[in-house]
C-alpha cells in the first residue's frame, strides 16, 4: 500500500470528512480512503459485486464461442433496458 500526505486542506473539509466518518462509525482515515477511491473509480466493493454478476452470467456456457456469448449477453442486456 502507498502513503499520501495532503497539505493546506480547507478547514470546512476536514471537518465535514470527519463528520461523515463519525456518522458511519468509522474513523477519519478510513472515510478519506474510501471518498478518494470512489472519487478516482475505485471501489472494492462494487468491482467486487460487478465480477459476481460476470461469473454468474457466465456460468455454464464454457463451450459456447466467446462471440456468440457476448451477442446473447448484450441482447439480453438490451431487452432489459428497454423493459
Amino acid at each position: 500500500m502507498g502513503q499520501l500526505t495532503i497539505r493546506n486542506v480547507d478547514e470546512a473539509v476536514v471537518q465535514a470528512l470527519r463528520r461523515r466518518a463519525a456518522a458511519a462509525g468509522r474513523s477519519t482515515e478510513e472515510e478519506a480512503r474510501r471518498s478518494l477511491a470512489m472519487a478516482v473509480g475505485v471501489d472494492r466493493d462494487a468491482a467486487r459485486a460487478r465480477l459476481d454478476a460476470v461469473r454468474a452470467a457466465l456460468a455454464g456456457h464454457d463451450d459456447e464461442p466467446a462471440e456468440q456469448l457476448v451477442r446473447k449477453l448484450r441482447d439480453r442486456r438490451t431487452r432489459e433496458l428497454a423493459g
